[in-house]
């Protein structure tokens, strides 16, 4: 009966995570991190072949390391192209397969099939797994948890038959994680708190016994018995305590390759995040006010939970705490914490539950602050696990009697009925950028990231003057945001105003001189007022600052070519050009043209005939090659 059951449940998980997330198979890319990791990076259009595997493993993307969230973002290109739908259904795919992996452990360890499957259904349908799964560029979140949730399935296995080749399974399955993304690095933390519960092999260890699984048996008193027998009381205590220390040394020993993995990717994350600057220092943000938001943040995830609305996609770093708050939510936590702790034989899964919440948060709480948001509910992926197991087993142990537990069925099912069409709710919100960025700027305050990816959206609309008012809010209220005023430079000199987008490049160079896009621009400004030397200097720091900016060295060949006669500089720089983006007919056509006027007409003709065929309606290029024809023959 429990096995059918067991099945049942899978189909039904299966079938509500597609109607609850299946509105994303509708929506668009959106234009914060997609672009950087999918639509506008050639090496993910490029599909997958060696060379892709080759920078994926030796690049940083939006300065972070995870060289299998990339080479998936390539696979879904070589499979699906441009078309963002095929995207959607992997990042759906891997949610659920995480989700049943989720089922599988629990189900296999506690051997309690409603507890699991309410466990499950909440981190399966919940609206704060949305981001994760909804957000392309967030595949990293649900492919390392994936691979997070079967290694979790395949350590239950190794512990229930201690085998060296299911223990590297294990390992490996822990690696591949690390290598979608490093959230992974608590894991071995989790394995540690799994070993009191449900597995209890710390207890076997200590040779006491425990009333943790009191909430999941039918007659609490036979268990206790049960456990009183499985560890009697040592007679030879000195033979006992040789034992004990054997048996702990052994279970942190069988950790150490484990947490030696996630040292080494802590290590590697926290270079490329140096190395792009993406790290902020104590004298930006005190260490009292990381703490604070720290605090802030726990409560807030905690918060949104039980009540998840007015979710968004962006979160501004508040300022100032008040003091009550940050001191209430200390408590707070500190009290459950206590709490937790006071219960921990009595009721070890609140232990378990409250501890994988608090510690698998850490590396995202703001402690080692990264980018410039304080918090995001996609950081609740992995944490919410623990506190859906609190919740399930909690009321098992309220309700220790099976009629009475028959009481909570049609209110559990309520609730995750309902936080499904919450869900299904809030996917249409992830619809595209202006639809996504508007919501933002509803139910946050002072969001200038909002404004500036909202303008960025109405730009692509043709919107130019709505998108400047937008850019103005951003600066209006965090005027040392950079990306700002690169936009609206860009959005001035489409207007023809290119003094006012010249100033606003320069600002946005003086705030942040490593930005590649503002010096490009600038470039692409001084070349429309003909200084070109100027503009030569520009597109160079561009270069140096991001080497695979093909339209650096495209306009850098265009400059070469065409003002200053320089051809064999102008080949030069296209060629560049394509090898970083061998797809873009306009450099082939002005590859064909340097060539050309070389005298070089057979490789010329070649490159024309590339960009009519990337381009077929290219008409420039189609003149360029019959002319080009016309005059070899001629020469024959």
């Amino acid at each position: 009966m429990e096995k059918k059951y067991k099945y049942l449940i899978i189909v039904l998980l299966i079938i509500a995570s597609f109607i609850a997330f299946g509105r994303i198979l509708n929506n668009d890319f959106i234009n914060f991190d997609d672009t950087v990791y999918i639509t506008e990076n050639n090496h993910i259009k490029a599909g997958l072949n060696l060379e892709t595997i080759k920078w994926a493993f030796t690049a940083t993307v939006s300065n972070h390391w995870h060289p299998l969230t990339l080479l998936s973002h390539a696979l879904d290109w070589t499979l699906f192209g441009a078309n963002a739908s095929g995207h959607h259904l992997v990042s759906l795919l891997l949610h659920i397969g995480a989700v049943l992996f989720l089922f599988l452990f629990l189900e296999k360890t506690t051997e309690a099939i409603w507890p699991s499957a309410f466990v499950v259904a909440l981190f399966a349908l919940h609206p704060l797994r949305l981001e994760s799964v909804a957000w392309a560029a967030s595949r990293k979140d649900v492919l390392s948890v994936f691979l997070g949730m079967a290694t979790l399935y395949a350590y239950a296995y190794y512990v229930e038959k201690h085998q060296i080749s299911k223990y590297f399974f294990c390992l490996i399955l822990f690696a591949l994680g690390l290598l979608a993304k490093p959230i992974l690095v608590t894991l071995p933390f989790v394995l540690m708190l799994i070993d009191y519960w449900p597995l209890e092999r710390w207890q076997k260890a200590l040779n006491f016994q425990s009333n943790m699984s009191v909430a999941n048996t039918k007659n609490p008193a036979k268990e206790k018995r049960q456990h009183k027998q499985a560890y009697p009381v040592p007679k030879n205590i000195s033979a006992s305590a040789q034992n004990i220390s054997q048996s702990i040394n052994s279970l942190l020993w069988e950790k150490a390759p484990f947490i030696i993995l996630s040292i080494l990717s802590s290590i590697v994350t926290i270079w490329a995040q140096s190395k792009g600057g993406a790290i902020a220092s104590l004298e930006k943000l005190p260490l009292f006010k990381r703490l604070s938001n720290a605090v802030i943040s726990y409560v807030s995830y905690l918060g949104k939970t039980f009540w998840p609305f007015d979710l968004a996609v962006f979160y501004p770093y508040e300022q100032t705490f008040p003091l009550w708050q940050v001191l209430g939510g200390a408590l707070l936590l500190l009290a459950i914490s206590i709490a937790t702790i006071f219960f921990i034989k009595k009721a070890a899964f609140l232990f378990v539950g409250w501890f994988w919440f608090l510690g698998t948060l850490i590396p995202v709480i703001g402690l080692l602050q990264v980018a410039i948001q304080p918090m995001a509910y996609r950081y609740t992926y992995l944490p919410s696990i623990g506190i859906g197991i609190m919740l399930a087993w909690g009321i098992g142990y309220l309700l220790p009697q099976e009629k009475k537990r028959k009481i909570i069925i049609v209110p559990a099912v309520i609730i995750i009925t309902a936080l499904a069409f919450l869900t299904w709710q809030q996917c249409g919100y992830w619809k595209n950028s202006i639809t996504l960025f508007n919501q933002a700027l509803q139910v946050t305050k002072d969001n200038y990231l909002a404004h500036n990816n909202l303008g960025v959206a109405l730009v692509a609309k043709g919107k130019n003057d709505e998108a400047i008012a937008n850019y103005l809010a951003a600066i209006k209220i965090n005027p040392n945001y950079d990306d700002a005023h690169t936009n609206l430079g860009v959005a001035f000199a489409a207007e023809g105003k290119s003094e006012e987008a010249i100033f606003h490049h320069c600002v946005a160079i003086k705030i942040n001189p490593n930005n590649a896009r503002a010096h490009y621009n600038l470039g692409l400004a001084l070349k429309d007022q003909g200084k070109m030397e100027e503009a030569l200097n520009e597109f160079r720091k561009t270069i140096n600052i991001k080497p695979s900016s093909a339209d650096a060295h495209n306009n850098m060949g265009i400059i070469f070519e065409m003002h200053f006669k320089k051809y064999d500089e102008a080949i030069y720089h296209y060629r560049q050009a394509l090898q970083i983006d061998s797809n873009n007919p306009g450099t082939h056509f002005n590859l064909g043209i340097a060539l050309a006027k070389k005298g070089e007409l057979k490789e010329a003709i070649e490159h024309f005939r590339q960009a009519i065929n990337l381009k077929p309606d290219y008409e420039e290029a189609l003149k360029a090659l019959k002319l080009a024809v016309e005059i070899e023959q001629q020469k024959r």
